[in-house]
């Protein structure tokens, strides 16, 4: 099944989250388990399979991790499950300073601001990878999907320090 597809969206990093969300909703009415209830149980437990599927789906398309790297995938590069690192010094500098500027945060003086600025700083990188992603995507040339490989690992940093970055204001203001 082609994720794409199955949303009736074209194949394209940037989605429009509201009509995903239509597209589902619609899907559910249809395979529902619910629907199926009278039938026979090879029919309920296809419409259990379709309707686990269309949730995978669902998950895949709206996280932009996951997108990219389904995307990257359909495309001959799998890399969901790998376990390689990153070999850009300067990035992975970037991310040492940023997770010491994460640990210093619940000592700074004005830990409002400093929490603000550490998350414009992820934004910008989010924003940043993700521009770069989507034309790396949409290309056909084999470099250009290398370099989307890269860009979705640094992007699963940029998403591990928002989540770090989330418990340590769940702990702060709570």
């Amino acid at each position: 099944m082609r994720y794409f597809e199955l949303f009736d969206i074209p194949v394209d990093y940037n989605v429009d989250l509201k009509k995903i969300n239509q597209h589902y909703l619609e899907l559910q009415r249809v395979v529902h388990p619910d629907r199926f209830a009278g039938k026979g149980e090879r029919e309920k437990l296809l419409a259990v399979q379709k309707t686990a599927e269309i949730n995978d789906a669902l998950a895949i398309l709206k996280h932009p991790v996951k997108r990219a790297e389904y995307m990257l995938s359909e495309r001959g590069v799998d890399i969901r499950a790998e376990q390689q690192t990153l070999q850009d010094p300067m990035f992975l500098m970037q991310q040492m300073e940023l997770r010491e500027a994460l640990e210093e945060l619940p000592d700074s003086n004005d830990v409002e601001a400093a929490i603000e600025q550490f998350e414009q700083q992820i934004k910008t990188l989010d924003v940043q990878f993700s521009q770069q992603l989507a034309m790396q995507l949409s290309s056909d040339n084999e470099q250009d999907l290398e370099q989307a490989a890269d860009n979705i690992r640094k992007l699963k940093f940029v998403y591990k320090l928002r989540d770090e970055l989330a418990r340590i204001e769940d702990s702060l203001f709570d």
